[in-house]
């Protein structure tokens, strides 16, 4: 188990890490927008992208590009953690998933309630999707910033939790954030997807052939009318995540010869890569361009909101309090129930005050909440939308650290 527990230590870091990135983009992105220079700002996101090969033309914004192309990767490196953590990981048990599943629904079903509540009726009525996402990025790393204090076994409940959390609100995307349907493109779209799939069972290792083929699904999906960043989680669970082949006996002897040990040890790093599923070549591929690039420019392009206009609404209000008190309270009842049940069990050396303070911090809505509210709002209300977020998440960060700081005790390296 000490490799497999390396390696997730290894991704927490680095999803820390990325979260930290993504906090000085969104706060550049938020003082850009509101200093002497936020109508440069706000037309550098209206700058348009165009391809065009003979009468085949498209046409995107700079912002709808990094919206609906740059962050279909992002919802592949989901699918592709989700379809993982299915087969391999924290949710193939179920005992294990019960904990993670009960409260990832908690903390969907609450938040939106709450949100509803506020706006029921009126002209806001639709962003009942935007306070049910958690962003793992941030999340995980408010966690990091408490050191040794965490064990990982909390750390790993709550990327559990989050990447559940991301299935639901893929779903809510897809089912209820869709545009009219083009049937046509629809039934493409599905057959593009199907012949992934045989792709995945033929056991094709070639990642090249899977982008290639999820470019065309990413184009389809786009003509569909469903937002075509699903492509990418469907393209997700095409990708076969089987081993190919064992690791070869190289390791058996050591040569004495320094260029022959040197051509030792090159061959097995190659066996190594090629051991490894496309699934896992993949995450591990995207992830640093997800958490470093993706991710951030995201943030940078969609975190922007004017304070002047803005108001704490009934949308802002609802956004806000769903993340804050309905992401806890969810959270923390749901798991409850689930434990009492029968269904789940707390992750070793975690008290409920942990989970307490683990629901806080998925209070922390950011990349996907910010993502639904552009398709639920247009522009007279996505600032208002935009300013619940924001708000939400800092004080939730702020506020489920603290509790966090205050339950757990520090812990040698």
């Amino acid at each position: 188990m000490r490799p497999l527990k390396r390696l997730v230590e290894q991704f927490l870091e680095s999803e820390a890490k990325g979260g930290i990135l993504l906090f000085v983009t969104a706060l550049a992105a938020f003082v850009l927008s509101n200093s002497p220079w936020a109508q440069a700002y706000f037309d550098l996101r209206d700058v348009y992208i165009k391809l065009q090969v003979g009468d085949w033309v498209l046409k995107k914004s700079l912002l709808h590009f990094v919206n609906d192309f740059l962050m279909a990767f992002f919802f592949l490196l989901v699918g592709l953690e989700l379809k993982r953590e299915l087969l391999q990981g924290e949710l193939k048990n179920p005992r294990q998933a019960g904990l993670a599943v009960a409260a990832a629904l908690g903390g969907m079903v609450t938040p939106a309630l709450i949100y509803t509540a506020f706006n029921y009726g009126g002209e806001g009525a639709a962003g009942w999707g935007v306070p049910m996402a958690t962003d793992i990025a941030f999340a995980l790393g408010v966690l990091s910033l408490l050191g040794k204090r965490v064990p990982l076994s909390l750390k790993v409940f709550l990327t559990a939790l989050a990447i559940v959390d991301d299935l639901g609100a893929v779903l809510v995307i897809a089912l209820f954030y869709t545009s009219q349907l083009n049937v046509t493109a629809l039934l493409v779209a599905a057959l593009v997807f199907g012949f992934a799939l045989l792709l995945g069972a033929l056991r094709v290792r070639s990642l090249t052939v899977y982008m290639l083929v999820g470019l065309v699904l990413w184009y389809y999906v786009l003509l569909s009318g469903v937002h075509a960043t699903i492509a990418g989680v469907l393209l997700a669970f095409a990708i076969p995540i089987g081993r190919a082949r064992p690791l070869p006996p190289h390791a058996d002897g050591v040569a004495e010869d320094p260029e022959l040990h040197e051509a030792q040890l090159e061959l097995l790093e190659d066996a190594a890569r090629e051991a490894q599923s496309p699934l896992h070549r993949l995450e591990h591929l995207l992830h640093p361009y997800v958490a470093y690039f993706i991710m951030p420019v995201f943030a940078f392009f969609n975190a922007g909101v004017a304070l002047e206009g803005a108001q704490m609404g009934s949308i802002a209000l609802g956004i806000f309090f769903g993340l804050l008190l309905g992401k806890p309270l969810g959270i923390l009842l749901f798991a409850y129930l689930a434990v009492r049940l029968g269904i789940a069990r707390l992750p070793d050396g975690v008290g409920w005050n942990a989970i307490a303070g683990v629901g806080l911090v998925a209070g922390v809505g950011f990349t996907m909440a910010l993502f639904i509210a552009g398709l639920a709002f247009d522009a007279a209300l996505l600032d208002e939308a935009k300013l619940g977020v924001l708000s939400a998440s800092v004080t939730a960060a702020v506020l489920g650290g603290l509790l966090l700081w205050k339950t757990t005790a520090p812990r040698p390296s």
